[in-house]
């Protein structure tokens, strides 16, 4: 809302004195806030609007706005151009000032698609005597045919943005065919001119690199590099996808591609690009091989039942019958009732689906804490299969070397013992010393990979995705039994969930 706005009631008190009065709303959008991502665009298309509004006479009463939207895409959701076609379909704002007119810089503002320009219609004409502003003055969009001119102009509109959009996809592939930069943004490990390394940045890459190909994960040099306090080229912290978005473009080789595919030449070819390459060819292949290696067979499965809650299908209800005998169904995820504090929970089906009906858990808790249980149980495993490392029982010997050199030293220092004597025990003890600081080492460097092996788990596991997390889970567990927690609201019992682990531990 405008900043001095008057009361709804101060408003209604107006209105009932001078019944002419129109309460507008303006709508401004603009499609691409540019890098500054200041809305200066959005600013100066309400404050014309507002000046515009004050020589009509209208008052002002609220302002909707989708910046950096798009309005010719369909995936694209503009919330304010929604929320707006709410409140001129119950003729008010969300505060209760009425609506009796828009405002806008011009129609394409407010539409672009055929679908947008009759949506707005029929909301606008809920009511009758509305008003409608825009570059061209004042606007009749109750007039007869004027339906026909609005599908019209969204015809001629869609028209000319798909005309840029291919004349933007052949200059993109032209410059790509010369080995040009085509990037919006100065992409991570070069420097503003597109072409030229940063130093640190690279040396990161070329290292992620390297370490993904020997064996570490993406989350891994997640990791790494939110802790060396890396930016994206937007200024944001690295995640998951961003990290893997930037070891799988082909720029990292010197190499063009366009939406996942590499831009060859005439001879077959891939295009070197004129930037500098961060890694070679083979090394590029080489990770981009073995991290989509990693994804094959953990995604979602193409033409299945991919599932919205961690534990479906994996609890089963653990209700005893009269007679002795286990429900041991499947129980489902269910969305909870908005009134409750978490988001989801589990139930055993209904008696009609075969279930009893008789079990129910609070799903964040229940996920929690399986997940807890699992991530331990796989530090174990992980842990055990780099070894299970015993303490080093050679201490005192090596101490007992050590007393043993300093003793012999200190007695030919004084004396005691000739040189022929100290030069032909030396090199004994030197490599007893040796052999056993080797010793140590070694199992220094046990206790550093099982230590390794056990934390890596918790990381890799917030970059897993639901269904990878639903693998892992079914791989360490046969089920979990959720036993009832009985009748009325009771507080959430662990204890009521009993794990079938694969293994006999």
């Amino acid at each position: 809302m405008p900043a001095d706005l008057p009361s709804v009631a101060e408003v209604q008190a107006t209105l009932a004195a001078d019944p002419s009065l129109k309460c507008v709303v303006c709508y401004a959008r603009i499609s691409f806030d540019g890098r500054a991502k200041d809305a200066h665009g959005i600013e100066d298309q309400h404050r014309e609007l507002a000046a515009k509004a004050k020589g009509l006479g209208w008052l002002v009463v609220y302002r909707y706005t989708d910046n950096d939207k798009s309005a010719s895409k369909e995936e694209v959701i503009r919330d304010d151009f929604e929320q707006m076609l709410v409140d001129l379909t119950t003729g008010r704002t969300p505060e209760g000032y009425p609506v009796h007119g828009v405002m806008a810089i011009n129609d394409d503002r407010l539409y672009r698609r055929p679908g947008d320009w009759e949506r707005y219609l029929r909301a606008f004409t809920v009511q009758p005597e509305r008003v409608y502003y825009d570059s061209n003055g004042l606007q009749d969009l109750y007039a007869e045919g004027f339906e026909v001119k609005g599908l019209v102009g969204v015809a001629m509109s869609l028209a000319e943005t798909r005309k840029k959009q291919r004349r933007s996809r052949s200059s993109h592939h032209n410059r790509a065919i010369r080995g040009q930069s085509v990037s919006a943004w100065r992409p991570f490990g070069w420097d503003d001119d597109k072409i030229t390394l940063r130093p640190a940045e690279a040396a990161a890459i070329r290292k992620a690199v390297k370490d993904v190909v020997a064996g570490a994960s993406v989350s891994e040099i997640t990791t790494q590099w939110k802790e060396a306090k890396f930016l994206t080229s937007r200024g944001n912290a690295f995640q998951y996808a961003t990290v893997k978005q930037v070891l799988l473009n082909a720029r990292l080789c010197g190499y063009r591609e366009i939406k996942g595919e590499l831009v060859r030449g005439e001879d077959g070819q891939p295009i070197v690009g004129e930037w500098q390459a961060v890694v070679t060819p083979k090394e590029w292949f080489a990770v981009v091989s073995t991290i989509r290696a990693r994804g094959r067979g953990t995604g979602q499965p193409r033409g299945g039942l991919v599932h919205k809650y961690l534990l479906t299908g994996i609890l089963r209800c653990g209700s005893v019958a009269d007679d002795g005998s286990a429900c041991n169904n499947k129980m489902i995820g269910i969305k909870s009732n908005d009134w409750l504090t978490y988001r989801h929970a589990y139930m055993c089906k209904k008696t009609v689906d075969g279930g009893c009906n008789k079990t129910y858990k609070r799903g964040d808790e229940t996920d929690k804490h399986i997940e807890r249980l699992v991530r331990a149980k796989l530090k174990k495993d992980a842990a055990a299969a780099a070894k299970d490392v015993p303490d080093w029982t050679r201490g005192d010997e090596l101490e007992a070397a050590l007393r043993r050199r300093k003793a012999l030293e200190q007695r030919w220092q004084t004396g005691q013992i000739d040189d022929e004597t100290f030069f032909r025990n030396l090199p004994a003890l030197d490599a007893l010393v040796k052999e056993l600081r080797a010793d140590e080492a070694s199992h220094l460097a046990l206790v550093v990979a099982a230590e390794a092996a056990t934390s890596d788990i918790d990381v890799e596991w917030q970059g897993k995705t639901l269904t990878q997390r639903r693998e892992m889970i079914k791989g360490a567990l046969h089920a979990i039994i959720a036993e009832p927690g009985g009748k009325g609201r009771k507080p959430f019992d662990v204890n009521q969930l009993k794990p079938v682990w694969r293994s006999s531990e």
